[in-house]
């Protein structure tokens, strides 16, 4: 009797320790599951961290590069060695634009059929249109406060050069090449003058 008494305590104690052998067994799963999840939850915090500062520091620095640029071209357009140059080089190419314009009247009163004004003015735009567009094609080739100079140009000057012309051909004195020179000098004059308030208006 005290056998089976013995034996029945030992298989009680095997079966309450196993018990607790697979609960404790059971914690120790779910501690580790646990422990892994809240790791993974910490790094993903510390990626999405990382991440947003990096995403900052990039739009920090593209709009510190955008800044540093405008204002190497704001600076450049207040050097008065800058706008010195530009009106040097520019009224190089007005002032042989004078000599052009006053040629063109020449040869248009000696090859054209002057009298059908309607062709004759289309001639005269066309020609100075392309004086117009060769100047702008010089210029593009300089750049000031960032845009290309020929930006700070305006083809509404073709039509002032043209009524000068015209009224030059068609004077009622009659030809005078140093009337027709005066008065191209004027409107080209007139033209630079606009040119350079565009160079500071813009």
């Amino acid at each position: 009797m005290e056998q089976i008494e013995g034996a029945v305590t030992v298989a009680k104690g095997i079966s309450d320790w196993g018990m607790m052998a697979m609960t404790a067994a059971f914690f120790l799963v779910l501690s580790a599951g646990l422990m892994v999840a809240c790791f993974k939850w910490f790094k993903s915090i510390i990626n999405d961290i990382i991440k947003g500062q990096k995403d900052t520091m990039s739009e920090l620095l593209e709009e510190t590069r955008t800044q540093n640029s405008m204002l190497a071209t704001l600076t450049e357009g207040l050097k008065p060695e800058v706008q010195l140059r530009i009106k040097n080089t520019s009224n190089v190419y007005f002032d042989l634009a004078k000599e052009q314009v006053c040629r063109m009247i020449k040869k248009i009163r000696e090859e054209n059929h002057i009298a059908d004004r309607e062709a004759t003015g289309k001639k005269i735009r066309s020609l100075l249109r392309n004086l117009h567009e060769d100047r702008n094609s010089r210029f593009d080739c300089y750049t000031y406060k960032g845009n290309k100079l020929s930006s700070y140009t305006n083809s509404d000057w073709i039509e002032k050069v043209a009524l000068v012309v015209e009224s030059e051909i068609y004077n009622e004195s009659g030809p005078n090449n140093g009337r027709a020179y005066t008065n191209v000098s004027t409107v080209y004059d007139d033209i630079k003058l606009d040119f350079y308030h565009r160079l500071n208006d813009v």
